[in-house]
C-alpha cells in the first residue's frame, strides 16, 4: 500500500492519443494521490518536458506521430524513466521495450487499482537509478580530485627530491597559507601558477 506522502510527490507524465483512455486513465490516478501531466501525442510529451521533470512517464507504444518507442529513446537519453502501455503482449515488444530502456509495460485494457502496484515498483526503480547516477558522479569526482592531488604531489616530490608524504605536508602547508582547499592548490600548481 501507498502512503499519502510517496503519493503527493509522484508526478507522472502519462502520453496516449486515444483521449478516452488517457482522461480516464489521469482521472483515476489524480484520485488515487498522483500529481499527472497529460500529453496526446510524443511531440506533446517532449515539449511538456521542457516545462516539468516526471518522476516517471506512461507512454502509449504505438500512437499517430512519433512512437512511444522514439518517445522512450529521448526520454532514456533525458534521464527520464517510463513504462510502456500497450494492447500487445508479444515477445518481440518485450526485447524492444527494454532496449529503448523501459522499467516496464502494462497491457491495455487497464483497471487503475490493480495497476498501482506496477507504478509504485517503477516509481521505487527510477529513485533507484537517480541516487545511482548521484552516486556515479560524486565518484567520479572524487577520483578526479584525488588524481590531481596525487598528480600535484607527485610533482613537488620530484621538484623538491621528497617523500611522498613530505610532499603532501608542503601541500597542505601551502593551502593553510592562501588559504585554499587543497585541491584548489593542487590545481594552482599543476596549472604552472605555483
Amino acid at each position: 500500500m501507498m502512503n499519502d506522502d510517496m503519493k503527493q510527490v509522484s508526478h507522472l507524465m502519462l502520453v496516449e492519443d486515444d483521449l478516452l483512455i488517457l482522461r480516464t486513465m489521469a482521472r483515476g490516478l489524480r484520485e488515487t494521490g498522483y500529481q499527472v501531466s497529460e500529453a496526446e501525442s510524443a511531440e506533446e510529451a517532449m515539449q511538456l518536458c521542457s516545462q516539468i521533470r516526471p518522476d516517471l512517464a506512461v507512454l502509449d507504444i504505438r500512437m499517430r506521430g512519433l512512437s512511444g518507442l522514439e518517445l522512450g529513446r529521448w526520454l532514456a537519453e533525458r534521464e527520464i524513466s517510463f513504462l510502456f502501455l500497450t494492447a500487445y503482449d508479444d515477445e518481440a515488444f518485450v526485447r524492444e521495450a527494454q532496449q529503448a530502456g523501459a522499467l516496464g509495460y502494462l497491457v491495455k485494457p487497464l483497471d487503475v487499482p490493480r495497476i498501482i502496484p506496477s507504478l509504485e515498483t517503477a516509481l521505487a526503480r527510477a529513485r533507484d537509478l537517480i541516487a545511482l547516477r548521484e552516486s556515479e558522479e560524486k565518484l567520479v569526482t572524487a577520483l578526479q580530485n584525488s588524481r590531481e592531488i596525487s598528480t600535484a604531489i607527485g610533482l613537488l616530490m620530484e621538484r623538491h627530491n621528497q617523500s611522498a608524504e613530505q610532499a603532501f605536508e608542503m601541500l597542505r602547508e601551502q593551502s593553510r597559507q592562501q588559504r585554499k582547499k587543497v585541491l584548489e592548490t593542487a590545481r594552482t600548481l599543476l596549472a604552472g601558477k605555483k
